[in-house]
């Protein structure tokens, strides 16, 4: 085979650049990240061997480190899986396959070096973190069950090259070409403190020699099961150390460690990171949970093992009532693996109601990153949608805090039956809506609703300990039977006359048409004129808005306008409608208002050109009287 060279994909230089030259606080992590991929690969091959009669073997999995202090290089080199030339191409080509763009920009955001190390593993770049201390890395893999191996190289730049390889021995070997300025990697000393640090809890033995000292061959590990032990015996630091190896970054914000025994027995060690990370919303992102049976490694693709909700989650389960040779197919309905899931889902749910009613500040914060995910399950889990409903927050009108709706429903009005809310895209969006002003002013709460699925869960709540769920730009709200807050400024606007009222809203039926499905005068508007809300039949207003940017709906529904009868511009416009004969300023302030109407609801105007038109006409009036 001759040498073949190959580009990395289109943005791939710019987070190499910045892999290399950016993480000056914490180099040493590059070796916990090839020390971990190597035993990843392990992993691999001890579960094809077992389950796979042609790839039956009895080699002993470890891991080598490799000094050469004259040549300038170290190596790392297992004896798993391996890579064929396609995998190489694939897996080393290419950087942050899901959010490279995400990436550029979340990292010039960071303040510090260190916020810049947990956004690299927030992604998942870890081979490159080599090239923080090398300026040429070369990787030689060959596959199990093939009869070729591969040579990959790369100075980190633009492009990489491969070949065919003479590599007899099946697995892989990564030489680092280590940079002047970073020679102190080439000391076994400090190489061994790195591993003791980052990765002791490897399950495969990881030893070290150096070229010139005798063969000298050291074992740097402890190679146990971590979460097979007594969690009394544990560390905090092993508990890290574990964590970073199965690609947290930092401490975990919840550790939980557990052996349960019954009908079906399994152990099990589960993270919750403190950050989410930038692909969690990504519909290709897979599980981070390893299943073992026996401290043999099965799969780290176990989907039916925890649903998607908590994808979040990194860890360790391992049961001895799961058969090897289970295969991925056979997953789905393996009764065992049923319970298991069932039981692990509810210990994950009682330890968080546990910081949720003892830790509400630490609550807060985990809610604030997984909170998006977590309620994705009070829609796709039926069985448990009222206990995660119980611990699932929300921002509102009335506190700055996140909230419960238990501690909503703990404050509503007498008169209140319903939980009102309202849908958006941020807090920030919705603080610009007006139909949440004749709430306000009546100290009435409402639940801001800014995660896309919540526009889903919703309509399968029909309520919650006896209140139903009520959005404000959608249908009738009546709050006819709630006071006016003591607002004198409020209380002093005067409403139109009804008869004036009424006149307008049939003028502006003339003139609107069948651009609205209505006006009528609203209960909801103190300081805006106007606003628009939904039908009671129609889908809410942000959802509607949301299945059309995603082409899910192809025609935008007509919105009923509700006019402030309180507002100087409506009664003006309500006097005009009376006194003038020339209509031409009712309906141009009927458009504008209308379009007004739209803008503030995220819309543009139906008719862009009309409404500037229009809006040109009325101010040139206003300037020339």
């Amino acid at each position: 085979m001759s040498l073949e060279e190959h580009n990395f994909e289109a943005e791939t230089g710019k987070v190499l650049n910045i892999v290399i030259n950016s993480l000056y606080s914490n180099k040493d992590i590059f070796l916990r990240e090839l020390i971990s991929n190597a035993s990843d690969a392990c992993d691999k091959r001890r579960y094809k061997s077992l389950t796979n009669k042609s790839f039956a073997s009895s080699i002993d999995l470890n891991i080598n480190l490799n000094v050469d202090p004259k040549s300038k290089t170290l190596k790392i080199s297992d004896n798993g899986i391996g890579m064929s030339k396609d995998e190489l191409i694939s897996s080393l080509g290419t950087i942050a396959k899901s959010g490279t763009k995400a990436f550029l920009e979340g990292i010039t955001k960071q303040k510090n070096k260190d916020d810049n190390i947990s956004l690299i593993g927030q992604f998942g770049v870890g081979f490159y973190s080599a090239f923080m201390v090398a300026d040429k890395v070369e990787v030689i893999s060959k596959g199990i069950g093939s009869d070729k191996s591969y040579h990959w190289t790369s100075d980190g730049q633009s492009s990489f090259t491969i070949t065919e390889s003479d590599k007899n021995l099946e697995g892989t070997e990564i030489t680092l070409h280590i940079k002047k300025s970073e020679k102190d990697y080439l000391d076994s000393f400090r190489i061994e403190n790195i591993v003791k640090k980052y990765s002791d809890h490897i399950p495969y033995p990881v030893k070290l020699s150096e070229i010139g000292k005798d063969d000298e061959i050291k074992s740097l590990n402890s190679a146990s099961a971590l979460w097979m032990r007594n969690k009394k015996d544990i560390k905090s630091e092993q508990y890290e150390e574990f964590y970073n190896h199965l690609g947290g970054i930092g401490k975990p914000w919840k550790t939980i460690h557990n052996s349960t025994e019954g009908i079906v027995s399994f152990t099990n060690l589960l993270f919750i990171p403190e950050m989410k990370p930038f692909d969690l919303f990504n519909p290709d992102r897979k599980t981070s949970v390893k299943l073992y049976t026996n401290r043999v490694f099965i799969t780290d693709e176990c989907e039916d093992l925890l649903p998607s909700y908590l994808r979040f989650i990194k860890g360790v389960v391992d049961s001895e009532d799961i058969d090897l040779n289970v295969s991925r197919e056979m997953m789905q309905s393996n009764a065992a693996l049923k319970k298991i899931s069932k039981a692990l889902v509810n210990k994950i749910l009682s330890e968080l109601k546990k910081d949720f009613e003892k830790d509400r500040k630490g609550y807060e914060k985990f809610f604030n990153e997984f909170g998006a995910a977590f309620k994705e399950g009070i829609y796709e889990d039926f069985e448990r949608k009222k206990s995660l409903l119980d611990i699932s927050l929300f921002k509102s009108t009335n506190s700055e805090n996140l909230i419960s709706l238990s501690e909503y429903i703990s404050r509503m009005k007498d008169e209140q039956n319903e939980i009102f809310y309202i849908s958006g895209e941020s807090v920030d969006q919705i603080l610009t809506s007006p139909q949440v002003e004749g709430f306000k002013s009546r100290g009435l709460e409402v639940l801001y609703m800014i995660d896309p699925i919540d526009e889903f869960w919703l309509p399968s709540m029909n309520e919650y300990e006896g209140k139903t769920f009520k959005s404000i730009t959608k249908g009738v709200v009546d709050l006819s039977k709630f006071d006016l807050k003591d607002d004198k400024e409020t209380k002093k606007k005067k409403p139109a006359t009804k008869k004036d009222i009424d006149n307008l809203i049939i003028e502006m039926k003339n003139h609107l048409g069948d651009k609205v499905k209505d006006i009528k005068s609203s209960q909801m508007l103190t300081d805006s004129p106007v606003c628009l809300t939904a039908d009671e039949a129609e889908m809410d207003i942000h959802l509607e808005r949301l299945m059309r940017q995603h082409k899910r709906l192809d025609k935008e529904s007509k919105k009923i306008l509700e006019i402030n009868p309180s507002h100087d511009l409506i009664k003006s416009l309500g006097k005009i409608v009376v006194n003038a004969k020339d209509k031409t300023i009712v309906s141009d302030v009927s458009h504008l208002l209308l379009d007004q109407a739209r803008i503030v609801e995220g819309e543009l105007p139906l008719d862009t050109k009309g409404f500037t038109d229009k809006l040109s006409s009325i101010i040139t009036r206003s300037l020339t009287g």
